[in-house]
């Protein structure tokens, strides 16, 4: 069992732009966050942490509302030129080791939380999923958010939370279901 109030402690002393408790039956999944994956991400089908190889939205919302809670948590980084998907991309790695340290603060309570973040997943110099293989580091993949079909501004607004909309700021999320 999830011990939320020293979690929260844990939480306010990392460098989370904002982070809540959220009810996973409140998320939005929808087939047109996904649409956005297969028709414009160049990662669609060549990686275990994006479609198809997560599952259809209906099997994923399933996964997600296996779990009664969901901790969403988010960061925020400037970038020179907010144009550049290089430099974009290269502000990711500290949202994820941010996201895997609140996971292993969620271990150490003896929880196994269902993460989902930015990834398009990179450990593998060639995923095992173009040799019909399974994934070879599924403890250490979290597939993206948005491969999974949830919609996060309906809930970011419904929540009341501030979402960074700065010229050049990026705004990382992560959701840990629990």
């Amino acid at each position: 069992m999830l011990k939320q109030e020293l979690l929260e402690q844990q939480l306010a002393q990392l460098p989370l732009y904002t982070y809540a408790f959220l009810d996973p039956q409140e998320l939005e999944f929808s087939d047109r966050i996904r649409w956005i994956c297969e028709h414009e991400c160049p990662m669609y089908g060549k990686s275990w942490a994006c479609p198809p190889g997560v599952g259809t939205v209906p099997e994923c919302k399933a996964r997600c509302l296996a779990y009664p809670g969901c901790l969403m948590i988010s960061t925020i980084t400037e970038v020179a030129d907010i144009g550049d998907i290089n430099e974009t991309l290269s502000t990711r790695a500290e949202h994820e080791a941010l996201t895997n340290q609140v996971r292993d603060m969620m271990r150490e309570q003896g929880v196994e939380p269902y993460v989902l973040s930015t990834e398009a997943c990179a450990y593998c110099k060639r995923c095992a999923i173009l040799d019909g293989e399974p994934c070879r580091m599924p403890e250490r993949m979290h597939p993206c958010v948005e491969s999974h079909g949830i919609n996060l501004l309906g809930i970011i607004e419904e929540q009341g939370l501030s979402f960074q909309y700065g010229e050049n700021v990026v705004t990382w999320f992560s959701l840990l279901f629990y």
